[in-house]
């Protein structure tokens, strides 16, 4: 026997569709809204965003001398020197190595060309000296046609370089004031705010910085294993400058995509031009297979668990925060997402129905039924 649609829970079941619709078209409208003012604010926004991770990094050696008796002023300058100390420190590290490698490198750099063109000569390329030169001349008269070209592209990055190095300054000078008034920010936010909102969001606000450090910790992490086994590797094959091309995997970590393509090319040099080709092939599996299982394995399982988010969640964040906004989306694509999971948590936790408790006179197993 065949049954009817009922007329009246099918309009309402159409009636109830349409008032979702409108409602998430709403949501949607005002979230695109949002996105856009946070684009045209973004040179506010991204120093910001760099001096809070800053100072969820430098936090608890700030803390430490907070609860030691310290002024906050004066710890936060303490704190500030020590960080920029430390940045200068590990760029000394890796700079004073090179450099004093740099005539054995620039030897190594002659050699391998060299024995990249008498291997080229051989079969079965075959190519001689001839070819060579004609190829040279070919690229340096493409190189000429394109110079205005070329010159924009070095204006292009002249002009990032000092756009970065402008927000790094910001973002320090920002990272001093957290540091020193941070704790006071949250009293102040709730004063500020009318009704349940002075609860709500100073709420909201601290599970967001706790979040916050669990990424900056799990980064660290993250970075300190790919060090760790890339610069074993290196060390066993005996490529020279061992610790600062580990100094600069870790740092290297924290810039997603480009900062381990980097890391990982100049690491391949190195090894090509000291060691040969033999090694520095076997430099690149090696970083291939780290970062391969950084990416896919360790990544998402330390985050997961620092964040609360699930593993395949972490890698199709990263994924859409790169295809969205390129790197600084890949940067920020976790941290925003685990931030996302922190304020759905918390309207969950406040739209949940009270457990229901059974009355004196309830029967037991009333709740269940």
């Amino acid at each position: 026997m065949s049954t009817r649609l009922s007329s009246t829970k099918s309009r309402a079941a159409l009636h109830t569709s349409a008032r979702t619709s409108a409602q998430l078209l709403l949501v949607a409208v005002a979230v695109t809204a949002g996105l856009w003012l946070v684009g045209q604010m973004w040179s506010v926004v991204w120093p910001l965003v760099v001096g809070l991770l800053l100072t969820t990094l430098t936090w608890p050696l700030a803390r430490f001398l907070r609860n030691h008796s310290w002024p906050p002023a004066l710890a936060a300058s303490v704190v500030t020197v020590f960080a920029l100390v430390v940045a200068a420190g590990i760029v000394a590290l890796i700079a004073v190595p090179v450099a004093s490698e740099s005539g054995t490198l620039a030897d190594g750099v002659i050699a391998g060309v060299e024995q990249l063109r008498t291997w080229a000569a051989g079969p079965p390329l075959n190519i001689g000296d001839a070819e060579i030169t004609k190829a040279m001349d070919a690229g340096i008269e493409r190189l000429q046609s394109s110079l205005g070209a070329t010159v924009s592209t070095v204006a292009t990055g002249l002009s990032t370089v000092v756009h970065g190095v402008v927000v790094a300054v910001i973002a320090v000078f920002l990272m001093f004031f957290f540091l020193k008034d941070g704790p006071r920010f949250l009293p102040w936010l709730t004063r500020q705010l009318p009704g349940r909102l002075a609860v709500d969001i100073p709420t909201v606000a601290e599970r967001c910085w706790n979040t916050l450090g669990a990424f900056i910790r799990s980064q660290a992490l993250v970075g300190l294993i790919d060090a760790v086994f890339i610069g074993l590797g290196l060390w066993i094959l005996g490529v020279p400058l061992v610790l600062p091309l580990s100094v600069l995997t870790f740092v290297g970590a924290f810039v997603p995509i480009v900062g381990a393509f980097f890391a990982g090319f100049v690491a391949v040099l190195i090894a090509l031009v000291s060691n040969g080709l033999t090694d520095a092939l076997i430099v690149l599996a090696i970083i291939i297979v780290v970062q391969q299982l950084e990416g896919n394995v360790f990544q998402p399982m330390i985050q997961s668990r620092g964040l609360g988010l699930h593993a395949a969640v972490v890698l199709l964040a990263v994924t859409l925060g790169g295809s969205l906004a390129g790197i600084v989306g890949s940067l920020l694509a976790v941290p925003a997402a685990a931030l996302i999971g922190v304020i759905w948590r918390y309207i969950r936790e406040q739209l949940a129905e009270p457990p229901h408790e059974p009355r004196p006179d309830e029967p037991e197993g009333a709740t269940a039924a």
